[in-house]
């Protein structure tokens, strides 16, 4: 498989930068552009990284109030195209959700007592049958190299539905979406409560970005109310939030990996249909600090193949497209590569990062159409193009975990 190079801009600080990376005119086009077929190829989990002393552009992420969100009246096709169309970075941010900030700090606060609690605690809540994507996980996924990931902690749950499902042969066809949660009662039993109101805040808000994201593809191909990303997450039991405890490096690993643009989190496209995401939290010793490395956080692969630091605010929630959601969109919604980069010197030292994400799915028995031009994970597709997204996921979880026994 080809490596993703950096490639280096021109002009990062051009006023023409933005301009051109996004290409979006001025006037709402009457409908959207065809997807450019020769940039729908994404390769997942490729190793990128660039010299620690090349500047790197940072973009802010495409903005839309709470309020105009949820107006179905409200035309934000140019937002949405802007945020998530081929030549977007394939994330927008929502502003100014009620409640959302305390929820935010409610359960990213739990994040670092998760991870201490003891081991054989922490050993309850694991669940090899799912490979690990209900309770807790730390070193079982692999990214990149093929290495164990050792630097963060992870505590996956569905925050809708406690038991999707009793059918025992679908448990067993599909552990990582058909199992059911597994909650630290005794040892942490707010964990429970604050991971499934912020969980179920993200879906809502989610519904409403793909509700408009409906709207603005459907000008460009012919869709069923019932195809729709809207309807194919209100109907889905597959729903995974994510709480993520990226744990304090020595200062020597952060000055192995400072040119690293992943060294936190490899680089990877989500394959779902829909991830929201919160800003992160920064630790050391247990109270809350600055991140304090500006060039730490969320790094992007764009369309032209450049890498770009992406940002959004502490109280609002990132929505970043997903690979299924790519595949039934036809290209028209994209997904991009993204990774996390680790703070770096010696004030870094120290320092946890806490962070939760909804990965917004569709069920398990959602069929995927998969159409001539769509180069994801070509590899994977049958030759009668036919998958349903729990054969999908289980395909591409035996490329990044054990393989099922």
């Amino acid at each position: 498989m080809p490596s993703l190079l950096y490639k280096s801009l021109t002009d990062y600080n051009s006023p023409l930068f933005r301009t051109q990376l996004l290409n979006v005119s001025a006037a709402s086009p009457p409908s959207p552009p065809p997807p450019n077929r020769n940039l729908s190829c994404r390769i997942t989990s490729q190793s990128m990284s660039c010299s620690s002393e090349t500047p790197l552009p940072t973009l802010r992420t495409v903005t839309i109030p709470y309020y105009e969100l949820k107006d179905k009246d409200a035309d934000l096709s140019l937002k949405i195209e802007e945020g998530f169309g081929p030549n977007g970075l394939g994330i927008l941010s929502i502003t100014d959700v009620p409640e959302f900030p305390s929820l935010r700090r409610n359960l990213l606060c739990l994040s670092s007592r998760l991870a201490a609690l003891p081991e054989d605690v922490k050993k309850e809540l694991e669940d090899p049958q799912s490979r690990y994507n209900f309770g807790w996980s730390h070193g079982k996924e692999q990214l990149e190299s093929g290495k164990p990931d050792l630097l963060k902690g992870s505590f996956y749950a569905n925050p809708l539905i406690d038991v999707p499902t009793n059918d025992t042969c679908l448990i067993q066809r599909y552990p990582s979406y058909c199992g059911a949660n597994i909650w630290p009662l005794a040892a942490l039993p707010e964990l429970e409560v604050a991971f499934k109101a912020l969980g179920k805040l993200i879906f809502d808000v989610g519904l409403m970005v793909a509700y408009h994201c409906d709207q603005y593809v459907s000008r460009g191909m012919k869709m069923r109310k019932d195809e729709g990303l809207e309807q194919i997450l209100l109907r889905s039991r597959c729903h995974k939030g994510r709480l993520l405890c990226y744990f304090p490096a020595q200062l020597s690993n952060h000055e192995e990996n400072g040119d690293s643009m992943s060294s936190w989190c490899g680089w990877h496209t989500d394959h779902g249909s829909l991830t929201g995401l919160t800003c992160a939290m920064f630790k050391r010793n247990d109270v809350e600090i600055s991140c304090p490395d500006s060039a730490a956080g969320l790094y992007i692969r764009t369309r032209s193949g450049e890498i770009v630091k992406a940002t959004f605010g502490e109280n609002e929630i990132a929505y970043q497209i997903g690979e299924t959601t790519e595949i039934l969109s036809q290209g028209y919604l994209c997904a991009t590569p993204h990774g996390v980069r680790a703070p770096k010197g010696k004030e870094a030292s120290g320092v946890d990062r806490s962070t939760f994400a909804l990965f917004m799915q569709p069920d398990w028995d959602e069929k995927l159409k998969f159409s001539e031009d769509v180069y994801i994970h070509k590899e994977l597709i049958p030759s009668n193009d036919s998958l349903t997204f729990g054969e999908y996921s289980e395909m591409l979880l035996d490329k990044y975990y054990h393989k099922k026994t």
